[in-house]
């Protein structure tokens, strides 16, 4: 069985395993704006020069395991050359064509079990990563349907994956890789220090307008409670990280609805720093969910459901503390940047880490 304290993990994309275990993982970056070249740190950006020595690293049988993040675009697709060849920084001299083929050495083989980090906001496996899902071992999916074929609508399939289709050995296979993973709480998080008083009984701060319809019909929802007595604070800038998670923390509850996808941070931040999040019925399959009214209060979108459920809630405040307190415990032992990679490196690897060994690696969840 392989131990954590001799993983050899080679990252393409963007810095989620080499978070949580830099000593032990080289990273490339596929970012369009990359990290500097740090060797000694195993940080690369990927580019013509630096391909060769990835493309060695992900078929070195040293190698225990290859991490991927899909990249957007496919490198020859004209939304990402257009980028790259407008882009400012490249009549500076620095045109970064190479960077989308990170993920393409894979096409050739890798001698290490092959994980894919797919965290976007798109509730399909976009065609160009079809190659990915075929060389993974297990394929992480944020977004996604409880109907796995879902994944495949208009990409690997011209329209919903038909019966026929379904039926296919080949594209059960692909099917039986897919895994549900959470975004979880970001890189760094730091929530208060100490639990804070209640202050306000809702408390709300992200875009409304030009995302999800969720949000404008429960925003309106929002006013007219604070119309009828409900203290309820969303404020008129963005704020700084730390004034959010101290505002986070003094609010009993936390709205967060879907944005551009449903999973978000904020449902994890809510959380982590003491409140109780208010979340729109879920559309996803998710990883260690926070579960209803035990963790998370849920509620439909129809008009007057938030209403209803953020009033309910209130009603009944020792719950509400209990409730926070099971669901900072829940989002600290399962969503922390380390507890998912340590859940990625299990699930790819088949094999367990004991707390006492993921602690001595800088693994523990918390």
């Amino acid at each position: 069985m392989n131990a954590l304290s001799s993983l050899k993990i080679v990252e393409i994309g963007g810095p989620f395993l080499k978070d949580a275990l830099p000593d032990r993982t080289t990273y490339f970056s596929t970012s369009f704006v990359a990290p500097e070249a740090d060797p000694h740190k195993g940080v690369y950006p990927v580019s013509l020069r630096t391909l060769p020595l990835l493309a060695r690293m992900v078929r070195d049988p040293s190698t225990s395991l290859i991490v991927c993040h899909p990249t957007f675009y496919a490198p020859w697709h004209w939304r990402w050359l257009s980028r790259a060849v407008f882009d400012r920084r490249t009549l500076q001299g620095h045109l970064p064509i190479a960077r989308m083929f990170g993920p393409q050495v894979l096409r050739f083989g890798a001698n290490a079990p092959v994980a894919v980090l797919d965290l976007e906001d798109l509730p399909v496996i976009q065609r160009s990563h079809v190659f990915l899902l075929d060389r993974a071992r297990v394929y992480f999916k944020r977004e996604l349907p409880p109907d796995y074929w879902r994944l495949f609508l208009k990409t690997a399939h011209a329209n919903l994956p038909t019966p026929r289709f379904r039926r296919s050995q080949r594209q059960k296979r692909r099917v039986e890789k897919i895994r549900p993973m959470s975004l979880g709480l970001p890189p760094q998080f730091e929530p208060p220090s100490a639990p804070a008083e209640k202050t306000t009984d809702v408390f709300f701060a992200g875009q409304v307008q030009n995302t999800s319809f969720v949000r404008e019909r429960g925003f309106a929802e929002l006013m007219a409670l604070r119309a009828n007595g409900y203290s309820i604070d969303i404020p008129e800038q963005s704020l700084p990280r730390a004034e959010f998670y101290a505002r986070c923390a003094r609010a009993w509850l936390v709205w967060s609805p879907e944005g551009l996808g449903w999973d978000c941070f904020r449902h994890y931040e809510a959380a982590a720093c003491g409140s109780v999040p208010v979340i729109n019925q879920p559309t996803i399959e998710r990883h260690e969910p926070l579960r209803r009214n035990e963790h998370a209060i849920y509620y439909d979108v129809e008009r007057g459901a938030l209403s209803a459920a953020v009033a309910s809630a209130l009603a009944d405040k020792p719950r509400l503390l209990a409730m926070a307190a099971a669901a900072r415990g829940h989002v600290l032992e399962h969503h922390s940047r380390r507890a998912l990679a340590r859940h990625v490196i299990e699930t790819t690897l088949n094999w367990r880490v004991s707390v006492e060994t993921a602690a001595g690696v800088g693994l523990a969840a918390t």
